[in-house]
């Protein structure tokens, strides 16, 4: 019983999420860089068929994982972003503006402090957005284990810049990261999107249909050329928040798939890319201008991004910060901001695929997020504890 208590108090824990998170990327690089290197390589390049009438797909084990493992994250983020844009943190425009506007500066920064270093190679430019987006499990993670060092203001501040950072990372994916389109697909995919539209606008109670028109969606975007974790996302938004019996389909879906995304699905994800290979590595690969650029990109671009923005807005007088909430905490989570793990490797994967390129990604997304963890938990564990009255004098 004992033990049973202290797991489920460890599954409640803010930081849970987060520590499993790195549990499980420090086990793939153990094994990446043990005699188990080669079965852990060839079990994640085996290739699983699932066809039906002479269609069907067939894709390695990875890509399994990146394609379809990754769209059930994406449908939980979807879940969240019409939730919190229909009933909670970004419904008034005017508490989303500082946070979103921070976000935005947090995105491009990085995004140009890649560029600056990758200019001029072809081979490494298409991987600009890498350092661009923010892991939200990992950042939350680290901001729970200061406890009261944080202000409920700087929680939400936080949350809602990476809830929009999300968001960004989604459009850039559906923009930049879009092989060579099939439009009959895409013709195809009308059939279970309008049906997802109808059950919504009926307010339908039952889930079990809408997620099954979601997996057709899911085919025929993959199939389309399409990143298929886009299909997530737009299913999410047609689950009803409210259905005819004054239930809310959303709320149960999203309570009910949290706890397996963010211990089951991320840490699948994070287990089968965060496989660093570390054999044969020179420091001239270390400082190569792909890894440095993610790097710098996270560790320096977050913080000059959204700190930076931050500051522009409440000196100028276009925005205030949020009650208790000190400069230090605003450098402290832009600190955070820089931990890219699960969207960068993803965006890596989605940029180089598998080889040199992406263990080189994979070099500077760790050593970026590491860092910036780091940084930020000690800023923020140097932060006084008792809110102050007025943000705007810290």
């Amino acid at each position: 019983m004992s033990l049973a208590r202290a797991l489920d108090r460890f599954f409640s824990h803010d930081a849970a999420g987060g520590i499993v998170l790195m549990v499980s990327a420090v086990l793939a690089m153990i094994i990446a860089n043990s005699g188990l290197t080669d079965a852990y390589h060839g079990f994640l390049n085996t290739y699983f068929t699932v066809q039906f009438g002479g269609e069907g797909l067939q894709k390695p084990l990875i890509l399994w994982i990146n394609d379809g493992l990754m769209a059930v994250f994406f449908f939980l983020i979807g879940l969240e972003l019409k939730r919190e844009m229909l009933e909670g943190k970004l419904k008034n425009p005017r508490d989303v503006f500082l946070p979103g506007m921070a976000a935005v500066g947090g995105m491009v920064v990085p995004a140009l402090i890649f560029v600056a270093f990758n200019w001029g190679n072809t081979e490494t430019i298409h991987g600009w957005a890498i350092p661009a987006a923010t892991d939200i499990a990992f950042a939350i993670g680290v901001l729970a284990l200061v406890g009261s060092k944080a202000p409920s203001g700087i929680k939400i501040f936080l949350l809602t810049l990476a809830i929009l950072d999300d968001m960004g990372a989604i459009v850039i994916i559906a923009l930049f990261y879009t092989a060579d389109l099939k439009i009959d697909y895409l013709w195809l995919s009308l059939i279970p999107l309008t049906g997802l539209w109808l059950r919504n606008y009926y307010g339908l109670h039952r889930i079990a249909p809408s997620i099954l028109l979601g997996v057709i969606l899911w085919f025929f975007v993959l199939k389309s050329g399409v990143h298929a974790t886009l299909a997530g996302v737009i299913t999410a938004f047609f689950i009803p928040l409210k259905d005819k019996y004054g239930k809310s389909p959303l709320h149960s879906i999203e309570h009910g798939l949290s706890p397996y995304v963010f211990f089951l699905i991320v840490p699948i994800f994070a287990f089968s890319n965060a496989g660093v290979v570390l054999a044969g590595i020179t420091w001239d690969q270390v400082f190569a201008p792909l890894p440095i650029g993610i790097a710098l990109g996270l560790y320096l671009g977050k913080k000059i991004g959204v700190f930076g923005t931050t500051w522009l807005l409440v000196k100028s007088g276009l925005a205030q910060l949020p009650y208790g909430v000190t400069w230090r905490h605003i450098y402290g989570v832009s600190c955070l901001a820089g931990i890219g793990f699960t969207m960068s490797l993803f965006i890596g994967g989605l940029s180089f695929g598998e080889g040199t390129l992406m263990n080189e990604v994979r070099i500077g997304v760790l050593g970026g997020s590491i860092i910036s963890a780091i940084t930020g938990y000690l800023v923020l564990q140097s932060a006084p504890a008792k809110e102050e009255p007025k943000a705007k004098e810290a």
